[in-house]
């Protein structure tokens, strides 16, 4: 398996970010009262797709479709009309298994072990989707008045931005990736984190440093006008250009985390979690000195039930609310809403939008010649592997998926990013397949695919 962890830091190079730093103390333990202790809002009724006007038979070839061999598929979960319609879970197939063993050089037993048996209850993780629950909380200290608006500077908490030229910097420029300061990446040879020499359009990598907080706190605003290697080998960068940076969203759990004087997991647990009957568990990175024994990962990694990440989708449709609570503000749902028409990203020709940290699924070619999605219709949370929750407000509809995943923890025992040269038996990482295990070959499902193939079953 020494080739796993060699191969898997090769790929998460490409794939993710993270760090954070604060001289705040610790927070004071907080004891959560959880509402869906004595109640059903663990759980949807569970009915048939006829119930909701569903083809059953074209439900099940669009899941067919979902968990064929070679898309490393783990769950998909279906909710219509605030109903189960429909959900499945399996462990690595036969084909799949192949792959991962000649690529890796592994035993089947070793990958087996790892992914071969998965159910309902197996855990997921999110990689950046977890972005998108960060944006959650920054609604909800909005609401509470922890912060004042999403056009408030970034430095009345980042208080080391206070006295420069970031002070321009505001959230909502945080949250919709235009902040304005370059990406971050580790470099091998340093091994450190510095900024990024090439625009692979990853986010940036910052999985391999024990710290992933200071390097994105002690960016500065790039230079406008001139060509930046980390944005583009051919066009000039301009201020307020979109640049998906995973440091960005770094610096939005350090807001929060000052703002509200509460770690992610504590504040999403008291606020959020607890609401949804969700039991989450959010990485941190590996340094104890920073935040409470290490920053929490804002751009990425949250592991949760399949279920519990579609419940998320869920609240959206609800316009924020659940079990008759108002947990997200509806104010900052309509936000997210308009992301279609006051953040389609230009710079891909307005072909997809982005904002507050949430997408929208592109239009691609279907099989049958249909164009689908319309562009900037169907709203997602996305993360690296293949996670999504698709919410599709015209049809009322959450669309969740996942890939297959096994958190490796054989260095604390935690959930504290530690990739180290040592290899996997001393490494905690986010194992999913194909690519977060360095596989090298792709997931052959396509989530347009697959939510045009269920949105066809609606009769």
């Amino acid at each position: 398996m020494r080739s796993l962890v060699g191969l898997t830091c090769i790929v998460l190079i490409t794939s993710c970010g993270g760090g954070g730093s604060s001289n705040q103390a610790p927070p004071e333990p907080v004891t959560i009262t959880d509402p869906c202790a004595q109640s059903d809002c663990n759980v949807w009724q569970e009915a048939t797709p006829a119930s909701v006007g569903m083809d059953s038979a074209k439900l099940n070839a669009a899941f067919n479709y979902a968990f064929g061999d070679g898309t490393f598929t783990q769950a998909a979960v279906v909710i219509k009309d605030n109903k189960l319609i429909e959900e499945r879970y399996r462990g690595i197939l036969d084909g799949e298994l192949t792959t991962v063993t000649d690529s890796l050089g592994s035993d089947a037993a070793t990958i087996n072990g790892l992914f071969g048996t998965k159910d309902k209850d197996s855990l997921a993780s999110s990689w950046s989707t977890a972005k998108s629950f960060a944006s959650a909380l920054v609604g909800i200290a909005m609401e509470q008045g922890l912060i004042s608006s999403l056009s408030e500077s970034a430095s009345v908490h980042i208080t080391e931005w206070a006295d420069d030229e970031r002070a321009s910097i505001t959230l909502r420029q945080l949250l919709d990736m235009r902040s304005g300061m370059p990406t971050v990446c580790f470099d091998q040879t340093t091994e450190s984190l510095g900024t990024c020499t090439t625009s692979d359009g990853s986010g940036g990598s910052l999985v391999f440093s024990n710290n992933q907080m200071d390097a994105c706190l002690e960016r500065e605003l790039a230079e406008t006008g001139v060509i930046q290697p980390w944005y583009s080998t051919t066009e000039a960068y301009q201020a307020n250009a979109w640049l998906y940076s995973n440091c960005d969203t770094m610096v939005i759990g350090e807001i929060l985390y000052r703002a509200t004087g509460k770690d992610l997991e504590t504040y999403a647990d008291i606020n959020l979690f607890s609401k949804l009957g969700i039991t989450a568990h959010w990485w941190q990175d590996n340094d104890s000195t920073d935040q409470v024994d290490g920053n929490y990962l804002a751009y990425c990694c949250l592991d949760m039930s399949p279920r519990d990440f579609a419940k998320f989708g869920q609240l959206l449709l609800n316009n924020g609310a659940w079990n008759e609570e108002q947990v997200l503000p509806s104010s900052y749902i309509d936000k997210i809403k308009n992301i279609t028409t006051d953040s389609q990203v230009a710079e891909y020709n307005g072909s997809f939008s982005y904002g507050l940290k949430f997408w929208t699924i592109g239009s691609i070619t279907q099989p049958d010649g249909t164009i689908f999605p319309d562009a900037n219709t169907i709203y997602s949370t996305i993360g690296f592997d293949g996670q999504y929750i698709m919410i599709d407000f015209e049809n009322n509809m959450v669309v969740a998926r996942n890939s297959l995943y096994q958190p490796v923890l054989n260095g604390s025992g935690e959930r504290k990013m530690a990739i180290t040269a040592a290899g996997i038996a001393q490494s905690d990482f986010v194992a999913t397949l194909p690519q977060g295990t360095g596989v090298s070959a792709n997931s052959s499902f396509s989530p347009a695919n697959f939510l045009y193939r269920v949105t066809q079953a609606i009769e």
